[in-house]
């Protein structure tokens, strides 16, 4: 297999494409045992959440500066260098946990600096790509990347972290230190320079981040799909805060029928990964896009009326088949129309929105099941969709161009 991505995409996208494999599979392993870390050194439930919002917080605070950064620096060796620290912050983790000298304050210092990181790291990733193979492989790349991410992330990574918690503690986090050090080498070894490092005038950093902003604001394409990201978000976790009380109370599955359900979203999103690139090239990416937005509005009324099961898991497969042919799509369209000294700024303004989207949604949808069905958030995700499928349609036919 990796013979056949170097020979079709390049040796530089092989030691891009393996870095993003094993690096998945430390992050993996670390979702997995960071929660048993924290449930087994305090069982206070606010300190639990507390560790995944201390992950999740860099990215409202940073994303933008991330981006500027990305933008000013040599990307290649800004994801080393990264790579690098967060691989030493959980070597030190591992160190506290093998002498049982580790404390939630350490653990939530080590996740925030992870999440610092992660900020900086993937908006250099993907802003890194397009200078590793040409426009026409952006598809297929990027789909053998978010095919990466399926099957290490979510396959191999969560069940082998919490085994190894079992086995030890500390083993997981020294795992995923020894898969970062092993990246930050795979990336080094790529040759092509990154364009920002060939940009010789500077503004100030305010002003490269507003250019990043502006310019996204400016292109109705890239502009169309952030928003449509943005506000689908706040609508599609505003639905899925309450999915384990929805499977619950509305489907009757007990909890291992919830676990079992969830599987439909990474068989679905596997799926997605090996048609994207041919979607795409056989319909065109505005049919594509315009396709997926429309089958959002028929998941959320389908989830809102049945009390099925089978029915429930054959959508969700649906649509994370759609979500990530969608994801692929976006991705391959930004890095192509986006201009090169611009990637990391206006990557980071689309993450801003999408991630804020899904903090807002999953506080939204909470207050709404409570307040009134644990199917109102499914309803009023439908009617969102299809009002951002009505404005956004005819903006996404320029993707195909």
């Amino acid at each position: 297999m990796r013979a056949l991505v170097s020979a079709r995409l390049g040796a530089d996208f092989t030691r891009l494409w393996t870095a993003s494999a094993v690096s998945n599979i430390g992050d993996g392993v670390t979702m997995a045992a960071g929660p048993l870390l924290v449930a087994s050194v305090t069982d206070d439930p606010a300190a639990i959440a507390g560790a995944v919002f201390a992950q999740q917080l860099p990215w409202l605070l940073f994303a933008l500066i991330s981006g500027a950064y990305v933008d000013r620096l040599d990307r290649r060796l800004l994801v080393v260098v990264v790579n690098l620290v967060r691989a030493v912050a959980l070597a030190a983790l591992a160190a506290t946990i093998a002498t049982e000298t580790v404390t939630v304050a350490a653990i939530y210092a080590v996740l925030f600096l992870l999440g610092t990181g992660e900020t900086v790291a993937d908006t250099a990733m993907g802003a890194l790509l397009p200078s590793v193979v040409t426009s026409e492989q952006l598809p297929s790349a990027t789909a053998r990347l978010y095919a990466t991410f399926t099957i290490a992330n979510q396959f191999v990574a969560k069940p082998l972290g919490a085994w190894l918690f079992v086995i030890s503690a500390a083993a997981p986090f020294g795992l995923d230190a020894l898969t970062f050090a092993i990246a930050a080498a795979l990336i080094a070894g790529i040759r092509v320079v990154p364009p920002a490092a060939e940009v010789a005038s500077r503004s100030s950093l305010r002003a490269e981040v507003v250019e990043g902003v502006r310019w996204l604001w400016r292109h109705r394409l890239v502009r169309t799909l952030a928003l449509s990201m943005g506000i689908g978000n706040i609508a599609y976790c505003a639905a899925f805060a309450v999915f384990v009380l929805y499977c619950r109370q509305r489907l009757g599955l007990s909890d291992l029928g919830y676990g079992f359900l969830l599987i439909a979203f990474a068989i679905g999103g596997l799926c997605g990964t090996a048609i994207a690139a041919k979607l795409t090239r056989t319909f065109g990416s505005a049919a594509v896009l315009r396709a997926g937005l429309a089958f959002e509005v028929v998941t959320h009324l389908t989830l809102a009326m049945t009390t099925t099961a089978w029915v429930a898991a054959t959508v969700l497969v649906v649509f994370s088949i759609h979500a990530m042919v969608w994801g692929v799509t976006v991705a391959s369209v930004r890095q192509r129309v986006v201009p090169a000294h611009l990637r990391g700024r206006v990557s980071s303004v689309y993450a801003l929105l999408d991630l804020g989207g899904a903090a807002l949604g999953s506080l939204v949808g909470g207050l709404l099941a409570s307040a009134w069905e644990i199917t109102t958030p499914f309803w009023i995700a439908a009617a969102v969709m299809t009002v951002i499928t009505i404005c956004a349609w005819r903006p996404l036919s320029e993707a195909t161009a």
